[in-house]
């Protein structure tokens, strides 16, 4: 409908055909200037705003003037197409872009009018705002782009993707630029270099202040919907957008409830709901899953591989029924659907399945583990990749700098940490322990200093501390001298808002960097292949074999050493990751001695026919235990105290002596071995030499021997024995004896 106050009279009419009139204007009589004056007077006050030279200001006015005369509306009452061929006609044609920058001023065309004309957006936002002025915030734009990290042209699309956000904020100052009207923009348009231009400059402007939060992009859905009906797909995006859990939890479990989906429209067309689903048709789907091959109810299989066609393994099984599991769990918990079965039972991992999930760390080879570290500490510029995966070249203007790429690769080398807490460590997270002070941070540390790694919170633990070697710390020290300053990010576990070591040009380092663009980077500078006998290398793979090497290492680290240097809630975790070398196992086998380790054995004499006859119940000894000097007929050798130290007491043989003899030459007598472990100080004995026996003698003095005398005494009346017997002085030496 037609705005009332658009529509002209015949005397604003007649005024407009002679204002049309070039050589007339300068003789418009004061009335008809004041008939004029609710058209022109808009229209002078746009003028100013655009501020244009006189020449094509006079010619798109007369146009202007033109089409009201010809259509008897007011511009206010013009449709698009009215616009468009005023705009068009031949003496507005080549001031298109004022024109254009004139209706925008008006509020009757929009940059996408301009933009859907063939105007180009830097020329509509020149005409618009002046040379002067675009000029002016192009270059603080390119300047806040390089107080983060860019280079002076960081990027052909910026200067025209900034007057596309200045024309739709209405005004030439970066100031005015909101993230709506940067999402907006993103979202409308359809060449992908803008859209990382915007990107760019979302990035830019919040790394300064300027905006609340970056550029949040949409993530892509791709192909993983082929396939799925359309209800059961609507309830798997609605679980997606709720769930609370993790990010790889929630991605592992949203393609296997996808699976899922498309192993309903081929069997149960008909179940398109969760409340559907019965304790029958899981219990089918779970013997589905576990007679599955891959490639069976994929969404695509451009990403196959040459195992199309083979059974899925165990932990492939597992991580599918986990994701059901987790999905009617959630869907049970948030009422969403009634409860008709336990989904922790109906899709348990069946036990044969879970018998072949085995804890067998993938460790990287020795020799190959040794070239990757030599290749991280000596990586250089020409070793450096492309931040989005690209083909490993020399360094261009699209990559990370060689200070954060080697203080990323040797902590991914030395410090055992998950890739999420490896991206997500914090400024400052290194510091120094002195010997004998507090952990500190230092500039200049001791070569004796210990290095100490502050990890953030992570999956299982909350943020704790670990000892690094000392290459870790001083590599990170060197990248925070080089870095630039950088905005807070919100940290994806705690949402707080920190200073990420490793993030550069406003943005963190993406997740898939470590595994698509760096370790390869390694691989090809070190000459090993990017994959061994157990997979790729991945940056996973560091963790298995640093806590493997710790544990097989000549002074070991064990399993609860290891566990908190890993950041385990439990040590049943750290058992997945250590694995003992072959090495180690045939040197512990060797030590042990299978009997002579930490078990001595020495000969026993056993008297047959004393034990036969009854003898050895009357008292009478049996056993003869050799100690090299003698032997002792204490049936209980093996718990005695001065075994290794014969006190000599009463039960003590000597060798030399006529009853030993016959006791040898007997045929009765067998020999055997006995197993008698032995104590420290035992051990020390045999081992250390006499210094060892002197202690263990002067420990044991004042302990009773099996007989009843303690050593000492036995010492004293062996000195009586000595003394000659003469009159009464041997009795009164006879008396001292028996009274010990």
């Amino acid at each position: 409908m037609t705005d009332p106050s658009a529509v002209l009279g015949r005397e604003e009419r007649s005024a407009l055909v002679f204002y049309g009139d070039p050589p007339k204007i300068k003789r418009l009589g004061a009335m008809k200037r004041s008939l004029l004056r609710r058209v022109l007077e808009p229209i002078d006050a746009a003028w100013e705003r655009v501020g244009h030279t006189e020449g094509p200001r006079l010619m798109v006015t007369r146009a202007l003037v033109h089409s009201m005369g010809r259509t008897g509306l007011a511009y206010w009452g013009w449709d698009k197409q009215t616009w468009t061929e005023t705009i068009h006609m031949p003496t507005c044609w080549p001031h298109r872009a004022v024109a254009y920058a004139l209706a925008y001023q008006l509020g009757a065309l929009t940059v996408s009018d301009a933009a859907e004309d063939g105007v180009h957006p830097t020329y509509f936002a020149r005409r618009m705002f002046g040379d002067r002025l675009l000029e002016m915030e192009i270059t603080r734009m390119t300047d806040l782009a390089c107080g983060v990290g860019y280079k002076r042209r960081f990027s052909h699309s910026v200067p025209g993707a900034v007057a596309r956000l200045l024309l739709l904020a209405g005004e030439c100052k970066l100031e005015a630029l909101t993230i709506e009207i940067i999402e907006s923009a993103y979202a409308s348009e359809p060449h992908r270099t803008i859209r990382q231009a915007f990107s760019r400059i979302a990035t830019v402007l919040h790394s300064h202040g300027m905006l609340e939060r970056p550029l949040c992009r949409p993530t892509p859905v791709g192909d993983a919907l082929v396939g799925v009906p359309p209800e059961w797909a609507e309830w798997c995006q609605r679980w997606r957008a709720t769930s609370a859990a993790g990010k790889v939890t929630v991605s592992n479990a949203w393609y296997a409830i996808l699976r899922a989906g498309r192993w309903l429209a081929a069997h149960h067309s008909d179940v398109t709901a969760p409340e559907q689903w019965t304790r029958q048709m899981a219990a089918a789907y779970v013997a589905a899953v576990d007679r599955s091959k891959v490639g069976d109810y994929a969404s695509s299989l451009r990403n196959v591989g040459p195992k199309l066609g083979e059974p899925i393994d165990a932990k492939t099984k597992d991580r599918l029924l986990a994701g059901m599991r987790r999905f009617f769990g959630d869907c049970h918990e948030w009422g969403w659907c009634p409860v008709r079965f336990n989904p922790q039972r109906a899709f348990a991992t069946p036990r044969a399945v879970k018998a072949l999930i085995n804890r067998d760390p993938k460790v990287i080879a020795d020799d190959i583990w040794a070239k990757l570290m030599w290749a991280g500490m000596n990586l250089t510029v020409e070793d450096v990749p492309k931040p989005n995966g690209g083909p490993i070249g020399p360094r261009k203007d699209g990559s990370y700098p060689l200070a954060m790429l080697r203080a990323l690769a040797i902590t991914w080398l030395f410090a055992g940490l998950r890739s999420n807490e490896l991206l997500r460590l914090r400024v400052g997270c290194v510091r120094w322990q002195e010997q004998g002070s507090t952990p500190a941070a230092a500039a200049t540390p001791s070569p004796a200093a210990t290095c100490l790694l502050d990890v953030p919170a992570n999956k299982t633990s909350a943020g704790y501390t670990k000892p690094v070697d000392t290459i870790v710390g001083t590599a990170i020290n060197a990248w925070e001298r080089e870095r630039f300053v950088q905005p807070l990010l919100p940290d994806e576990k705690t949402g707080d808002r920190v200073a990420l070591l490793f993030s550069y040009r406003g943005r963190r380092v993406p997740p898939a960097y470590l595994n698509r663009s760096l370790i390869p980077a390694l691989c090809k500078k070190a000459g090993v292949p990017g994959s061994d006998a157990r997979g790729r290398i991945t940056s996973h793979r560091a963790r298995h074999t640093i806590a493997t090497q710790l544990f097989n290492a000549k002074d070991p680290m064990n399993l609860f050493e290891l566990q908190e240097w890993l950041g385990h809630r439990s040590p049943k975790s750290t058992e997945h990751y250590v694995k003992i070398t072959q090495t180690k196992l045939a040197k512990a086998y060797s030590d042990a001695g299978y009997f002579a380790r930490n078990v001595r054995a020495i000969e026993v004499l056993v008297d047959r026919a004393a034990a036969e006859d009854g003898s050895a119940a009357n008292g009478k000894p049996w056993q003869y235990f050799d100690l090299g000097h003698g032997y002792c007929t204490y049936s209980f050798f093996e718990q005695c105290q001065h075994r290794r130290a014969c006190a000599r007491c009463d039960f003590y043989v000597p060798k030399g002596s006529t009853r030993s003899q016959l006791l040898e030459a007997r045929t009765n007598l067998q020999r055997m071995l006995l197993e008698i472990p032995l104590l420290d100080e035992e051990r020390a004995a045999v081992e250390e030499g006499q210094s060892a026996v002197d202690r263990l003698l002067e420990r044991l003095a004042d302990v009773p021997t099996p007989a009843g005398p303690t050593p000492r005494q036995i010492a004293s009346l062996e000195n009586l024995r000595l003394l000659p017997v003469v009159g009464a002085s041997a009795e009164a030496g006879q008396t001292q004896r028996d009274r010990l």
